[in-house]
């Protein structure tokens, strides 16, 4: 009768290798162990899909529609701009349209300019004459004059003051352009019976005083409106 070797069991229960000599006699063999499988993944359902590509579709569309309401406020904003930059040339030009015509009708107009000639008629006098340097035919409505007597320019006042009203012509005084008319005239005798004493006349007549003639004249230019 033989003798047989004893049989060695392993960590799972598996009987140990044959002959195993030495202390790793007692570790446990390497083994592999099968896990659960994965579960299958679950159909898409068509309803899914079809709700995913609307989505899509009104995304798209959603962007689609953004950029062209950008573009339009772009093109809004640009017209914008060029309606500002038109209404400033209009502006402008209506500007310079009415410079213009206020240029040309002071040009057209009549101007009354006065100036003192030598009395042909009356010794020691002269004349105050309106005469119209203008283009346009003038009409003068009123005038007035005042006689004062001062030191110098600078006693006089810094506002002309008139002791009386203006007074209008008895019979119109139309003056076509390069016409004058008389309106004032001043001689010797008006000297005495502006100075209120004899030495006022006296200081007059040795230069110590002045007479000065100041006035207004208004006149209508015919060819504006009323």
């Amino acid at each position: 009768m033989q003798p047989q070797a004893p049989a060695v069991a392993g960590a799972e229960g598996s009987p140990s290798t044959a002959g195993c000599i030495g202390a790793n006699c007692d570790l446990s063999p390497p083994h592999i162990t099968i896990a659960t499988p994965a579960p299958a993944p679950a159909p898409w359902p068509w309803q899914d899909r079809i709700a995913w590509i609307a989505n899509l579709v009104l995304v798209v569309l959603g962007y689609a529609g953004v950029m062209l309401v950008l573009s339009l406020l772009k093109k809004i904003e640009q017209h914008m701009r060029g309606g500002e930059v038109a209404t400033a040339a209009a502006a402008e030009s209506a500007q310079a349209a009415l410079l213009f015509a206020q240029a040309m009708q002071r040009a057209e107009r009549p101007w009354i300019m006065t100036s003192v000639m030598p009395s042909q008629s009356v010794q020691d006098g002269f004349t105050i004459v309106a005469a119209n340097r203008g283009r346009g035919p003038a009409c003068i409505v009123s005038t007035v004059d005042e006689a004062v007597i001062a030191l110098d320019e600078r006693h006089l006042p810094p506002v002309p003051a008139f002791k009386s009203d203006p007074s209008t012509p008895a019979e119109p005084m139309i003056l076509l352009p390069g016409e004058s008319v008389e309106i004032a005239s001043f001689s010797r005798g008006d000297v005495k019976k502006l100075c209120e004493t004899e030495e006022q006349l006296k200081r007059v007549e040795n230069w110590e005083q002045r007479i000065y003639l100041y006035g207004n004249v208004a006149y209508r230019d015919l060819g504006a409106p009323d």
